[in-house]
């Protein structure tokens, strides 16, 4: 049980950490915002009370105290559990001879976490459809995860 718990933070972290990379390589070269991490906080902290959609936007509701803390645990939190998900499914022992197909299957079915859950919960819409550009912000979702996905099994290459 440690070795799972021990493989997924390491996996996880290595998977997030790659991902929030690349959000700083997309802004410094392309001048894309980055992930509004304070909004994600504010979200996570609402479910303390009962409030798990924000229909007119995450944007409108009243701030939380510590909510960019709140947003950057709780994103390292949900990257870890991908990686438990991962290891999960294909066991501790793809850690240790990790192939990069289990890592992209996970990363791409995670986007639907973004686009099923967090998105319509901040007010965004299901898969981004009340964004200022839709298909931008989809393809943004569907790269930033494929993303992970590397960043997932070269953290795996690192550690197994």
């Amino acid at each position: 049980m440690f070795e799972f718990i021990f493989l997924a933070l390491l996996i996880g972290i290595g998977g997030t950490a790659l991902l929030d990379l690349w959000a700083v390589l997309l802004k410094a070269t392309l001048g894309l915002p980055t992930p509004p991490w304070h909004l994600v906080g504010r979200w996570f902290a609402g479910m303390r009370h009962g409030q798990f959609v924000h229909r007119r936007g995450i944007a409108n509701s009243p701030e939380v105290a510590d909510e960019l803390r709140i947003g950057w645990i709780g994103h390292y939190t949900v990257g870890v559990i991908f990686a438990a998900v991962l290891l999960t499914i294909w066991g501790v022992q793809w850690a240790h001879s990790p192939t990069f197909f289990p890592a992209l299957l996970v990363g791409l079915v995670t986007v639907g976490a973004g686009w099923f859950i967090l998105q319509p919960g901040m007010g965004v819409g299901v898969a981004c459809n009340k964004a200022p550009n839709p298909a931008l912000a989809r393809l943004q979702n569907v790269v930033g995860h494929v993303v992970f996905a590397i960043g997932m099994y070269g953290a795996a290459l690192l550690v197994g």
